[in-house]
């Protein structure tokens, strides 16, 4: 399943940062890691130290996601015997998590969310690391869904590589937009506001994106597009 997960992992890293419950947001993390303010609609900070301390953040949220997938992958490993209903019950979770994000399904206790700002370390560069650990472990309502699909995904991947491979391309996936809308935000809000305007319909394509790869996981339907799409993939393992 390789070819065509690598590519969902990537958007879904990306769909991840533009969710409601994260990019709002983006300021008050770059003032918590930088220890900027919001001020004449941008945000004072060197863009030296943004972009120091938000490679440090990404390096600490990329940790953590990749323990998790290799985690999943060494489960999924473990029991790779029963591969075939593994994959089966991880397409029909992965739905119902598109359904959640779409607005279709409501089951409160996916809405959980335990990120916190606070670290011992405050505008440093160990406190960016320790921010992004906090960020991936906390989760978010969003961010947790899509997540949680992909680290599916990688619990019916083939090889603990695969795994940890999706794990660090989803990461990718939401680093890059972090990173470059930090760095803009430097010199205008603008970005963030035309970009708040679209967020609904945004989690409204994450969601869409998950039902589809669930529906793909659980037919078995990967694989066959897989082995069509590799004559023509970079990601060929």
């Amino acid at each position: 399943m390789m070819e065509v997960s690598i590519w969902f992992a990537l958007a879904a890293g990306a769909l991840s940062f533009f969710s409601p419950c994260v990019f709002p947001l983006l300021p008050a993390y770059v003032s918590h890691l930088t220890g900027g303010q919001a001020r004449d609609g941008h945000m004072k900070v060197e863009r030296s130290v943004v972009l120091l301390r938000s490679f440090g953040f990404i390096a600490g949220f990329s940790l953590i996601f990749i323990l998790m997938g290799a985690s999943a992958s060494f489960l999924g490993e473990m029991f790779s015997e029963y591969r075939i209903y593994i994959e089966q019950i991880a397409g029909i979770l992965i739905i119902v998590f598109g359904l959640q994000m779409m607005g279709w399904l409501s089951f409160s206790f996916l809405l959980k969310d335990t990120r916190s700002f606070e670290t011992k370390k405050k505008g440093t560069a160990l406190g960016s690391v320790l921010l992004g650990m906090a960020f991936a472990s906390g989760w978010s309502p969003c961010v947790g869904l899509t997540l949680s699909s992909i680290l599916l995904l990688a619990s019916a991947s083939s090889t603990l590589t695969q795994g940890v491979v999706l794990l660090i391309v989803y990461s990718i996936g939401l680093a890059v937009p972090f990173l470059l809308i930090s760095l803009m935000i430097t010199k205008t809000f603008t970005v963030m506001n035309t970009i708040n305007r679209i967020l609904p319909r945004l989690s409204k394509v994450n969601g869409a994106l998950m039902i589809l790869l669930g529906f793909l996981v659980f037919s078995g339907k990967m694989q066959q597009i897989s082995s069509y799409l590799s004559v023509f993939s970079f990601f060929s393992t």
